[in-house]
């Protein structure tokens, strides 16, 4: 999700990771910080000191923003959702899960846990800054927790809205979950509380512009459309998960595929089956046994004026586990063979038998079949 983030550590094995878009949030806070905020908090200070206040409030808002993540990965570990990286990037910070919570109370569990980590967190620093004044410290130090102390109040807030994909949107998934029994009406309920709460944000944010507020209106239009991205990419993942759950490759797969025979030249496969069907991948097939497959890419290394005197049994592919799957492969398996060698098209091939021919196109119908039963 993040390819440009930068690993700076790992807590308790979890890899702590920092996208390039932090170091956006990260100086628009510390000059917010030094030009506004505490000037009007701590008045009578020099710039130095204000930023000084404001680099390390930047900081401590970077350790929460820690601890809330870290709330959230160590419970969803502990219930059986792995989770091996937090990444903190322009609109806070996400604890990347590798599987789906497996029920409706390890997703309300995990998802609480960090609005109680951040809340736990504001009652302790206004303590401490109680404290400090009382004990007659500095202003600066006590203007810096105090602020710690509100910002995370403000998170464990704002995330405890029942918008998806914030945690309050979890746990309002998790309670229909239970309530119902289905996770995918479920998460379709929460992504559209989730929609309705980003355009609010962005009509906020319109708003704002109108009247002059040029940072503040951007910040929240950028804030709207992030949470109805992520609403609607969290309610497509679970529908493709619904859609393709129990699913193998001999469920999707092409019964009877169009084949070449290795005796057929290059130009009348292209001609007659490749051109008029349509099909760019083809099993190479003779007295119906499985040789191999021929596609366009072995057609681009050959110079189309030689087509008509080569064969395909000549060029074609032989048989390798590259291109082929078994039946009994599940489809989400079958997803991650895709992404992880770019191939688009496979045969389903059993005991060196073709089966059929299953392609990234036959798994994209299958889904958009679901999305038109189930749209959002």
């Amino acid at each position: 999700m993040f390819s440009n983030a930068v690993k700076i550590c790992t807590i308790d094995d979890f890899d702590i990771r920092i996208d390039p878009s932090w170091l956006i949030i990260a100086s628009l806070i510390t000059w917010s910080l030094s030009q506004s905020y505490f000037p009007r908090t701590a008045p009578g200070l020099n710039e130095v000191t204000y930023l000084v206040m404001a680099l390390v409030a930047m900081l401590g808002l970077f350790a929460s923003l820690i601890a809330h993540e870290l709330a959230h990965s160590i419970i969803a570990r502990r219930l059986g959702v792995p989770i091996k990286t937090i990444t903190l990037f322009l609109f806070g910070g996400v604890a990347e899960l590798e599987a789906e919570p497996t029920s409706a109370k390890v997703e309300f569990l995990v998802a609480i846990a960090g609005p109680v980590m951040s809340l736990l967190l504001a009652i302790f620093i206004w303590a401490l800054s109680v404290g400090t004044m009382m004990a007659g410290a500095i202003t600066p130090f006590a203007e810096v927790l105090s602020y710690l102390a509100l910002i995370n109040l403000a998170l464990a807030l704002f995330n405890m809205i029942p918008a998806f994909p914030l945690d309050g949107g979890r746990m309002l998934r998790a309670y229909l979950w239970h309530r119902h029994g289905d996770a995918l009406a479920a998460t379709r309920t929460a992504a559209k509380s989730g929609s309705i709460f980003a355009y609010a944000l962005m009509i906020v944010g319109i708003m704002s512009l109108f009247q002059g507020g040029i940072v503040g209106g951007i910040w929240y239009l950028l804030i709207g459309g992030f949470v109805l991205i992520a609403a609607r990419i969290s309610y497509a993942n679970q529908l493709a998960k619904s859609a393709f759950r129990g699913k193998t490759a001999a469920d999707l797969m092409h019964r009877a595929p169009v084949t070449v025979s290795p005796g057929e030249t290059l130009q009348d496969m292209v001609d007659a089956i490749m051109l008029e069907r349509g099909i760019s991948f083809l099993p190479v097939v003779e007295n119906e046994v499985l040789l191999g497959h021929i596609d366009w890419s072995v057609l681009d290394r050959i110079d189309r004026e030689n087509w008509a005197n080569t064969r395909v049994g000549d060029v074609f592919i032989g048989l390798g586990d590259a291109a082929m799957v078994a039946p009994q492969m599940h489809v989400s398996e079958l997803f991650r063979l895709i992404q992880s060698t770019g191939r688009r098209k496979f045969m389903v091939v059993q005991d060196h038998a073709l089966l059929g021919v299953i392609t990234l196109s036959d798994l994209s119908k299958h889904l958009g079949k679901a999305y038109r039963n189930h749209p959002s």
